[in-house]
C-alpha cells in the first residue's frame, strides 16, 4: 500500500491530490486539443472535466492492484499557484511488483522541467514507497517530448509496438520505456 504524506515537494512543484478548486486549471488542460492529442480521451466538455476532477480527487492512495495515484502538479510560475499538469502512477501488478508512470502538462508550462521533477518524484514513490521492481511508461511514437523525457529520466526503450491498436480512428505505434528498482538505486547513488 502507498498513502503518501502530502504535500510532496520538489524543487519547484507541490504534488498533491486534486481538489475542487482545481477545476479551471484542469479544464484548461483537458479541454486543449494539443494536450489530448496523444491521450486515450478526447477534448473534455466542462461536464466531462467536472467528472474527471471528481475521479481524480479519489485517487490519492494506492491500496490495491489496478488503482491510479493521480496528483496535481502545482507551481507558482508567476507568483500565483496554479495546477500546471498531473502525474500518475498505476499499481499494475502486485505479484510482479510492476507500476506504470504517466504525466500530462499544460502547453503553457512545457519545456520548463516540471514534468521531469514530477516524474522523478513519482518514480521515488513507486520504488521507495511502494517497493516496485519495475516501472514502465507507454507513449505514442510521434510524441517526441514524452519519450525524450522518459530517456532523460534514465528509462530504457524496451519495445516499439507497430500498429498495435486503433487510436483515435487509426492504427498507432507505441514505445514502451521501463526502469528497474536496481537502476533507480544506481541513479540515486551516482547523483549524490
Amino acid at each position: 500500500m502507498l498513502r503518501p504524506d502530502y504535500p510532496i515537494r520538489t524543487e519547484r512543484l507541490t504534488l498533491r491530490p486534486f481538489a475542487d478548486g482545481d477545476y479551471d486549471d484542469l479544464h484548461l488542460m483537458t479541454g486543449d486539443p494539443e494536450v489530448v492529442r496523444y491521450l486515450y480521451w478526447e477534448v473534455h466538455t466542462p461536464d466531462e472535466t467536472r467528472a474527471a476532477l471528481d475521479r481524480r480527487k479519489g485517487q490519492a492512495a494506492l491500496t490495491e492492484e489496478g488503482q491510479w495515484l493521480t496528483l496535481a502538479m502545482q507551481a507558482a510560475p508567476d507568483g500565483e499557484p496554479r495546477v500546471v499538469g498531473q502525474v500518475v502512477l498505476r499499481w499494475a501488478s502486485v505479484a510482479h511488483r510492476q507500476g506504470e508512470l504517466g504525466f500530462t502538462l499544460s502547453p503553457a508550462f512545457q519545456g520548463r522541467g516540471y514534468a521531469r521533477e514530477a516524474a522523478e518524484a513519482m518514480l521515488r514513490l513507486g520504488f521507495e514507497g511502494l517497493g516496485l521492481h519495475r516501472i514502465y511508461a507507454a507513449c505514442d511514437t510521434r510524441n517526441a517530448a514524452s519519450w525524450g523525457l522518459l530517456t532523460r529520466l534514465g528509462m530504457r526503450r524496451e519495445a516499439h509496438f507497430v500498429e498495435d491498436e486503433i487510436f483515435k480512428g487509426e492504427y498507432g505505434d507505441q514505445y514502451i520505456y521501463a526502469m528497474l528498482d536496481r537502476e533507480w538505486r544506481g541513479r540515486q547513488t551516482s547523483s549524490t
